[in-house]
C-alpha cells in the first residue's frame, strides 16, 4: 500500500522557516494541536473572501470538521451566495490597476460592479436574490417573524434548485455551513448590498425593519454560542481581515466576563492573517497582545499575526489542514520529524 502523501502539509514544515512564512507555519501547527486536543475553531471574515473564491478550501473544511462557528460581514455572507448562482456571469479585470476612470464607468454602464480585479454581475446576482429574498422578508412581515439575518441567508440558499447552481456547490461556503447548522454572526449586515436593498423595502412600508433580529441579539444569543464552542479543549479565533467581523464576536469574552459577570473561558488560540501593518489606533493592524489588556486573550494564548494576503496564505493553511484531516496519522508523524 502507498504511504498517504502530504505535499502542502509538508512543503510548508520544510520551507515555512522565517518571517510571515514562519508564522503561518507556527499557526499551521498550533491549529492542529487544538483540534487534535479536541478543541473548536470559530473563523472571522472580513473583506471580500467569498468574492475571491475562498470558499474552494474553506467549505471543505467545514465540511471536514475543522471549523465550527462564523462571523462574517453581510458581504462576505451575499457574495457566497452570488458566488453559486451567478458565477458564470462574473467578469474578472486582471488589468485593473492600470484602469482609468472611464474604463470603470464602462464597467458601470456594463452593470457590473468591481471587487479588485473581478466583478459581481448586477442582473445575474443582486437581482436574481433579490426576487427570492424580498417575498421572504414580506412573508416575515406579514406573519410577524423575527430572524437572525443570515437565518434567511441560510433558507434561501438551501431551496435553491441546483439546476440554477452556476458555480460549484461543494465551493460554497455558506451552502456547508448552512447544512452543518454552524453558529454565525453577522454584525453590521446592514452595511451590505442586500442591507441597503432591505432598508429600501422598509422605507417603502412593505416590509419591517424588526423581521431582522438586531446585532444586540446577535451578542446576546453568542453568550450561549460561545459557551457551547469553548466546552471541553475550548474555541479558537481564526480572523481575517480586520473591523467588526474580528472585533464583535472576540469581545463575548470579556462581556461574559465583566457585563454578565460569570465565568468564562477564554479564547483558546488566535491567529490573524492581514495586509494592514501595525498603525495608531486600528483595530485591523492591532497586535495580538493588546487583546491581552481587553481580557480577551491571555499571556498563554497562542497568539500569531500573518502580515500577507489572506487570499494566498488561507487556501495554503486551509490545504494543509485538509490533508491533516485526511490523513491524520501521517500528519502527526510528519509534524514530529519536522518541527
Amino acid at each position: 500500500m502507498t504511504p498517504p502523501t502530504l505535499p502542502i502539509f509538508e512543503f510548508i514544515l520544510k520551507n515555512y522557516k522565517n518571517f510571515n512564512a514562519r508564522a503561518t507555519r507556527d499557526a499551521l501547527i498550533a491549529y492542529i494541536r487544538h483540534i487534535e486536543s479536541g478543541g473548536r475553531m470559530f473563523w472571522a471574515l472580513a473583506g471580500a473572501m467569498s468574492s475571491a473564491q475562498l470558499g474552494i478550501t474553506l467549505a471543505p473544511a467545514i465540511r471536514a470538521g475543522l471549523i465550527h462557528g462564523f462571523s462574517v460581514t453581510g458581504a462576505n455572507l451575499e457574495e457566497s451566495l452570488f458566488r453559486l448562482v451567478a458565477h458564470a456571469s462574473y467578469k474578472d479585470f486582471p488589468d485593473y490597476r492600470y484602469f482609468t476612470k472611464e474604463d470603470d464607468t464602462k464597467i458601470l454602464e456594463d452593470r457590473m460592479r468591481r471587487v479588485t480585479d473581478t466583478s459581481i454581475p448586477e442582473d445575474e446576482a443582486f437581482r436574481a436574490v433579490e426576487k427570492y429574498l424580498v417575498p421572504m422578508w414580506k412573508h416575515a412581515s406579514t406573519a410577524g417573524e423575527r430572524r437572525f439575518w443570515h437565518e434567511y441567508f441560510y433558507d434561501l440558499i438551501q431551496r435553491i434548485d441546483p439546476s440554477l447552481h452556476e458555480g460549484d456547490p461543494d465551493a460554497c461556503w455558506l451552502l456547508a455551513a448552512a447544512k452543518h447548522k454552524l453558529p454565525i454572526v453577522v454584525p453590521g449586515y446592514e452595511d451590505s448590498t442586500f442591507g441597503n436593498i432591505f432598508a429600501s423595502h422598509v422605507k417603502f412600508g412593505e416590509c419591517n425593519a424588526s423581521i431582522v433580529k438586531s446585532g444586540i441579539e446577535y451578542m446576546a444569543a453568542f453568550y450561549d454560542q460561545y459557551r457551547e464552542l469553548s466546552a471541553g479543549a475550548g474555541v479558537g479565533f481564526f480572523q481575517i481581515g480586520g473591523g467588526i467581523a474580528g472585533d464583535f464576536p472576540i469581545c463575548v469574552v470579556p462581556s461574559i466576563k465583566y457585563d454578565l459577570e460569570e465565568p468564562v473561558k477564554p479564547w483558546a488560540y488566535f491567529c490573524q492573517i492581514s495586509d494592514s501593518t501595525t498603525s495608531y489606533g486600528s483595530y485591523s493592524g492591532a497586535t495580538p497582545n493588546e487583546k491581552i489588556t481587553w481580557d480577551k486573550l491571555t499571556k498563554e494564548t497562542p497568539m500569531f499575526v500573518i502580515e500577507s494576503d489572506a487570499t494566498i496564505v488561507a487556501p495554503l493553511l486551509l490545504s494543509a489542514l485538509l490533508e491533516y484531516k485526511q490523513h491524520p496519522e501521517a500528519a502527526i508523524a510528519l509534524l514530529s520529524k519536522l518541527s
